[in-house]
């Protein structure tokens, strides 16, 4: 797929998309099955696209709902998710599966964290330092194996703040398994 807004993402959506696709190629087996968090996504269609099984929790509140993570999958993916739960804690601990990649976005220290004031769903609860984030998997049982950070920015922008973002990461990659 090409980005446009037709389709809903731009050129900086494909970017953290492609270097998703890149770090998981070497962690998840395309004959694993996989449990991906939240509804199906642009990214969870190009994980399909490019081989790999996976199934969607759908529009589950996960706050709530938590049990789902307990069914029987290889790997579970959380791409940018965890920072729109109240408590994610619940949710890691009691996931079965041996493997977890999930990616959440860096506290930025010169930008408040996202908050969409029109739609209740796209509001960011936490936003992670990476040492907040280790800590959360690993009382959550999980090991980081592999790790990467990136700073993917709008080409576009001008400003002190975009060219702030060009220096500073802003999304950060694990892929853990089960202690």
């Amino acid at each position: 797929m090409k980005p446009d807004s037709k389709n809903g993402y731009d050129k900086t959506a494909e970017i953290r998309f492609q270097k998703t696709l890149q770090f998981m190629k070497d962690l998840v087996d395309k004959s694993e099955t996989i449990l991906d968090l939240g509804p199906e996504s642009v990214l969870s269609r190009l994980m399909s696209d490019n081989g790999y099984n996976v199934t969607n929790t759908g529009k589950t509140d996960l706050d709530y709902n938590y049990e789902i993570v307990q069914k029987d999958f290889d790997a579970v993916t959380a791409f940018e998710i965890l920072e729109h739960m109240v408590s994610p804690f619940p949710l890691l601990y009691s996931i079965r599966a041996k493997k977890l990649v999930a990616s959440v976005p860096l506290k930025l220290w010169f930008a408040k964290a996202y908050w969409n004031e029109n739609d209740p769903f796209d509001r960011h609860y936490h936003e992670f330092e990476p040492r907040q984030f280790w800590m959360l998997l690993e009382k959550a049982g999980w090991k980081i194996v592999k790790s990467e950070k990136w700073n993917i920015y709008k080409l576009d922008k001008i400003g002190v703040r975009p060219l702030l973002r060009k220096f500073t990461p802003r999304y950060y990659i694990v892929y853990c398994e089960r202690e």
